[in-house]
């Protein structure tokens, strides 16, 4: 977005910190104009912001990695061997799809356990098999990503890596949650964001529109909007919620590609069956 050159400048810096591998960084400015990074990184100034999900679309598109690393402006990584690392669980397990990595507080506070993508956080530093992954702390195999459309361009901000999750684990792969994978972010709320409410209930009708069979969509709706009544304090932020559910409904969704039951089932015994 342009408004970070000193936080971009630090990431950048620690991707190419990284050992043993080879790195193609590449900076998408998503509608703003992007300062001088020097020749060692590949830059793409697109005319407008076109969110999160169709942005970083973009910049996998120019990129020619076998493994994509997705990396906001304000988090990087501190240890040296993170992209090794990567590198050799992807190596190693040929039906892995995507790491979630760990998101830990640079001035060392807990981990906040709304970065563990699965139902049953317990200790952030154990991992396990998941159904989703956080997009900005993640590795992603370029064919997974390839195989399961890419992210949902249309969705702008919210649920687009969980779209992009369960079409990669209807296509065969699997996703993990490595704890030993740590991403530096600073400890920042989600409600930050002007149209959080909103553009969150709208994307959790597209996500079940776009890949649930229609028993598992409207279980999976009714949860969340009981979730979502029982959870939510302010009378301005339920409103917005239910207005952005109700344009879930009323525009187009995209395709809609169903995953299979097998999937469904896969899905639960990892923990996380798609109906919350």
């Amino acid at each position: 977005m342009g408004n970070r050159p000193a936080e971009l400048r630090r990431a950048i810096d620690s991707v190419f910190d990284q050992e043993g591998v080879d790195i193609e960084v590449i900076v998408v400015g998503n509608g703003s104009d992007l300062p001088e990074l020097g020749d060692r990184v590949t830059t793409l100034r697109l005319p407008e912001n076109v969110g999160i999900p169709a942005g970083r679309n973009e910049g996998v598109r120019i990129s020619s990695g076998e493994i994509v690393l997705f990396l906001d402006d304000d988090g990087w990584y501190r240890s040296r061997d993170l992209a090794r690392h990567v590198h050799d669980r992807f190596a190693a397990d040929p039906g892995l799809g995507a790491l979630s990595f760990r998101i830990a507080d640079p001035d060392g506070g807990p981990d906040q356990r709304r970065h563990v993508p699965r139902l049953r956080v317990g200790d952030p530093r154990r991992s396990s098999r998941v159904t989703t992954f956080l997009g900005g702390a993640s590795a992603v195999r370029r064919t997974a990503f390839d195989q399961g459309g890419g992210l949902p361009g249309a969705f702008f901000y919210a649920h687009e890596e969980t779209d992009l999750a369960w079409r990669i684990l209807d296509a065969g792969f699997h996703i993990e949650y490595d704890a030993e994978a740590v991403m530096y972010h600073p400890a920042v709320a989600p409600t930050r964001h002007a149209d959080f409410y909103r553009l969150n209930a709208r994307n959790r009708v597209w996500l079940a529109r776009r890949n649930l069979p229609w028993p598992l969509a409207l279980a999976y709706l009714g949860t969340w909007v009981g979730m979502t009544v029982l959870r939510e304090r302010s009378g301005a932020a339920l409103r917005a919620w239910f207005a952005g559910f109700g344009e879930g409904w009323r525009q187009d969704a995209g395709e809609r590609a169903p995953i299979k039951w097998s999937t469904a089932w896969r899905m639960t015994r990892d923990g996380r069956p798609p109906v919350i």
